[in-house]
């Protein structure tokens, strides 16, 4: 298998410190707000890495931090008149809502910052005893950039094109522009700790170095987060944990993608993030995750309300196609016909290409197409009147739809009972487009007594109000079936 590993700039085969124990620490949410669609990507991307890692025969320990003590979380519980533990508490509980709805897996480890505050102290302290750290007159710790000698190395950046761009804002102590906090005096009315500097909190680099010291080994496998964390939060606490360690802290620097809208990225900053429950209210929990994994993870990922609508037709084809195999089993005549070697051998060869899109720097995009590949392949012989009813046509539908839970297991998606899913989209669709089903359900009958009176004319005239309203009426042996298209 092999990663991109951003601090490499290349991708690189994936060879585990220790044996088949993979140890990864993805940064988490800052707990002041709803989950926006970045934050779900990030998420799904991780969920995949770690599900395959395992279906590999790996052992995971994946930690995944809270941060519940920020600048911004303060600035919330001021403007909702909460405590920073009430808006952090409100906001960790809500994001657990949106990532069970998107069968995102729990880690193993979900430390949060305030829980940590001495291992924290522990190491500035170590810092400081090294001279990475210094303390100023007001009680604030700032490190000490220019003093780790690879700073820059991991996002590409270069020091002297940092210190052009770089302030010391009014009431700073720094030394240097481009030091960074990692304890901030108390200020009146914020949440503070007793520190050998004084009351105050700790800057938000430091947490997760503090965290995942506790909790994995240094060096540990992969760190994970989104690209927006790879300068300076990813830098910054690369530099404070090697510089504190004086070893490696990562082995392969894992980042996804932006979620961009019109070509902008999606943030909260900018204002125009969608969030996770914004979307629920119109699409199901399953269309968002098979959306988020339609393109490669570091490549950029456009949202829009059409780009769901091909991936809800996209899955819906998948579970259309499962069914159909799940109906095709419960035949009861089957004939001795054989089907052609190659059928299998390509079957076999799809599942290969699968595993080697996936060991491809997680190639999801790719591996989805195989998925199709393979639905086309049971299409292609049960269309053939000669094969459909063969007992090896049955051996195969069985193993399509095993390759499809194992696949699915890996991606988190497909994994419902075909016919609950294809109903609760059908009824999200009527939700979304404003069409009510008992209205449908009176067309469809009115249809149905107008061809039993033979009024072809009223027949049609229904049909076509009915496919005006995007709905779609099949007439069967056990009468008319309807769904929106």
């Amino acid at each position: 298998m092999y990663l991109y590993n951003t601090i490499a700039r290349k991708k690189q085969e994936f060879v585990p410190l220790n044996n088949n124990t993979v140890h990864m620490y993805v940064c988490g949410i800052t707990a002041y707000d709803y989950c926006h669609i970045g934050h779900a990507r990030s998420a799904v991307v991780f969920d995949v890495l770690v599900r395959y890692l395992r279906s590999l025969g790996y052992k995971v320990k994946f930690v995944r931090n809270f941060t519940d003590i920020d600048d911004k979380i303060i600035k919330r519980a001021q403007k909702e008149g909460l405590t920073t533990e009430q808006v952090a508490e409100k906001y960790i509980q809500a994001f657990y809502e949106d990532m069970d709805k998107l069968n995102i897996l729990r880690p193993d480890i979900e430390p949060r910052a305030t829980e940590h505050i001495q291992e924290m102290i522990d190491l500035i302290q170590v810092l400081e005893e090294k001279g990475y750290a210094y303390r100023t007159k007001s009680g604030d710790v700032y490190f000490r950039v220019r003093k780790f000698k690879d700073y820059g190395r991991l996002s590409g950046r270069n020091i002297e094109e940092l210190q052009a761009g770089a302030r010391i804002n009014p009431g700073e102590e720094k030394e240097d522009p481009l030091d960074f906090a990692l304890w901030k005096a108390a200020k009146p009315g914020e949440p503070k700790w007793n520190s050998p500097w004084g009351e105050g909190r700790p800057g938000w680099h430091l947490e997760c170095s503090a965290m995942s010291a506790k909790y994995l080994s240094q060096p540990f496998d992969i760190h994970g987060g989104g690209q927006d964390l790879a300068f300076p939060h990813h830098e910054n606490e690369r530099a404070q944990s090697e510089a504190a360690y004086e070893q490696e802290f990562v082995r392969y620097w894992v980042h996804n993608g932006f979620v961009q809208i019109s070509a902008q990225k999606m943030s909260k900053s900018l204002g125009n993030f969608v969030t996770i429950r914004d979307i629920l209210n119109n699409y199901l929990p399953e269309v968002l995750r098979f959306f988020l994994l339609t393109k490669h993870y570091r490549s950029p990922l456009d949202y829009s309300a059409d780009a769901l609508d091909e991936a809800e037709k996209a899955l819906k084809r998948i579970y259309v196609a499962k069914e159909l195999l799940e109906n095709k089993l419960e035949s009861s005549k089957w004939s001795k016909t054989k089907l052609p070697e190659e059928i299998f051998a390509e079957l076999k060869s799809l599942e290969q290409k699968w595993q080697e899109a996936m060991d491809d720097d997680l190639n999801t995009a790719k591996a989805l197409g195989y998925i199709f590949n393979t639905i086309r392949l049971a299409g292609r012989v049960l269309e053939n009147k000669s094969w459909r009813k063969s007992e090896q046509t049955k051996e195969l539908c069985q193993q399509i739809l095993n390759i499809l839970d194992k696949w699915g297991n890996i991606l988190g998606l497909f994994t419902q009972e075909s016919a609950t899913f294809l109903k609760d989209l059908r009824d999200i669709k009527l939700r979304r487009k404003n069409i009510d089903p008992d209205q449908v359900n009176e067309l469809v009958q009115k249809r149905q007594e107008a061809r039993k009176a033979k009024d072809f004319a009223l027949a049609d005239k229904v049909r076509e109000e009915l496919t005006n309203m995007g709905i779609e009426v099949k007439d069967t042996p056990a009468g008319p079936v309807w769904d929106i298209v």
